[in-house]
């Protein structure tokens, strides 16, 4: 599934949307460049989850966990080395638990998650605030 949005505001609308239909187990493979709207688009799924705090980029913490109907781990991978380190930051407590994982920069982890992950690409269209978002591996049917 390929959609087009315009604004910040319209990829949380998407990711409101994608966020209502997730479920506990849920795993989302973040990709796109530096400012693509990851963040952005996590924003909206945990607003779907009922995550009632401020989402940022866990660049420097590398997992920040949120509180809602369903927990949110939003993990960004960007500073380490690979799977083994994505191992041995215990990541896999996170996305085999019960709540749903989101992954930045999960080109550098794909060999460590399972083949169920929800791939959620985003690019920038360059000098506008607007996305191409695509869903590849969603599992549960349209989002309208």
């Amino acid at each position: 599934m390929t959609f087009h949005t315009h604004s910040a505001e319209e990829t949380i609308e998407l990711g409101e949307k994608i966020g209502a239909l997730l479920q506990k187990g849920d795993i989302i493979a973040l990709q796109g460049t530096l400012a693509a709207g990851k963040t952005t688009i996590t924003k909206g799924i945990a607003l779907a989850l009922g995550v009632q705090d401020e989402i940022t980029s866990p660049t420097f913490c590398l997992i920040s966990e949120y509180e809602g109907k369903i927990p949110l781990y939003h993990m960004d991978v960007y500073r380490l080395d690979g799977g083994e380190d994505f191992i041995n930051l215990g990541a896999e407590d996170l996305i085999y638990g019960n709540g749903v994982s989101l992954i930045e920069w999960s080109e550098k982890v794909m060999d460590e998650l399972p083949k169920k992950t929800i791939i959620l690409k985003l690019e920038a269209i360059e000098g506008t605030t607007e996305r191409t978002i695509t869903l590849d591996n969603w599992p549960h049917g349209q989002i309208i």
